[in-house]
């Protein structure tokens, strides 16, 4: 497993940026998608950046190819939030640990 970061961006053509992400169509089958990636352990950090619409995940998988397809997944893909890029990462320093 490598641990990548996921900038995704609220830029699908349903995302209304006057509302909350709360209230955002398909709000509940989207958070209820996520949380299962938590559970599973793909995704172990993540949520909107302040001040844009991106959003920040930390994930651990085998390769850009499963994330694209695990996302993709998404109730939101392509209506609320498209993948904006996927870095490799290494995490040297992680406070949560200690």
């Amino acid at each position: 497993m490598a641990t990548f970061l996921v900038i995704l961006t609220q830029t699908g053509p349903e995302f209304d940026r006057s509302k909350p992400l709360e209230e955002q169509s398909g709000w509940d089958e989207h958070a209820d998608f996520m949380e299962g990636l938590v559970d599973d352990g793909f995704i172990f950090l993540g949520g909107p950046l302040d001040g844009g619409p991106r959003v920040a995940q930390v994930v651990e998988a085998q390769s850009e190819q499963e994330i694209r397809a695990t996302f993709a997944h998404d109730p939101w893909s392509g209506t609320h939030l498209e993948v904006a890029s996927i870095e490799p990462w290494v995490i040297r320093l992680d406070g949560r640990s200690s």
